[in-house]
């Protein structure tokens, strides 16, 4: 298990980067409105069952790489904190990639909107590379179990993303229009997700040049 005070840094950082809404809780707004909160609570279960894939697919590369050398893997820690900074920079001075919320969505049933979830966010290299990416961080390699450990801390955030999508479907009814009209909303996204991620980036290299002077 990583330790105690990992898990509410991770906790921390996790609902930071969830609660800033992107273009999956957008997606999950736009099918909340449009066909109600059961349509966007399936979308959610699809996206986040593939969550789960991710995380499987991070712990068993990560630890694979922790195995066959410690270097190996603080070097994959430093290059996480280097994409984490370059995604900030990227989502403060690049193209605005949300979607346009004033498009209409075709109705679908809720298994087909739990299997679109699901294939959207499996095959999204951005989310694997994120993964890759974050979850390193809060990994304490001396208490061994790295595997274990990428997959609890992975799981708690599947369980946050849940929490904080679900709670974003059950005010669509009610902000969802307001945040399709609300352009000013969207950009001050932008930015502010932009400073956390690269917050996190550097936080993640100054806590990894710590560690490696003990």
């Amino acid at each position: 298990m990583p330790t105690f005070d990992n898990i509410w840094l991770f906790i921390g950082a996790s609902l930071a980067l969830l609660l800033i809404p992107g273009p999956a809780v957008l997606y999950i707004f736009a099918r909340s409105v449009e066909q109600g909160r059961l349509a966007g609570f399936a979308s959610i279960l699809g996206i986040h069952a593939a969550t789960l894939v991710h995380v499987i697919v991070a712990a068993l590369g990560l630890s694979a790489v922790l195995a066959s050398s410690a270097l190996a893997f603080s070097i994959v820690k430093y290059a996480g904190a280097a994409y984490l900074i370059w995604l900030g920079f990227k989502k403060i001075f690049g193209r605005n990639e949300l979607p346009d919320t004033d498009t209409h969505l075709k109705p679908f049933g809720y298994a087909r909107l739990l299997r679109d979830g699901f294939v959207v966010n499996l095959f999204n290299p951005k989310t694997a590379l994120f993964f890759l990416a974050f979850l390193p961080q809060f990994v304490a390699v001396d208490r061994g179990h790295a595997t274990m450990q990428i997959a609890f801390l992975g799981l708690i955030y599947t369980c946050l993303g849940i929490i904080t999508d679900g709670s974003y479907a059950f005010a669509a009814g009610i902000a969802g229009n307001w945040l399709r009209r609300n352009r000013r909303y969207l950009t001050a996204e932008r930015y502010v997700s932009g400073v956390l991620l690269i917050g996190l980036g550097l936080m993640a290299a100054f806590a990894g040049n710590r560690s490696s002077r003990r």
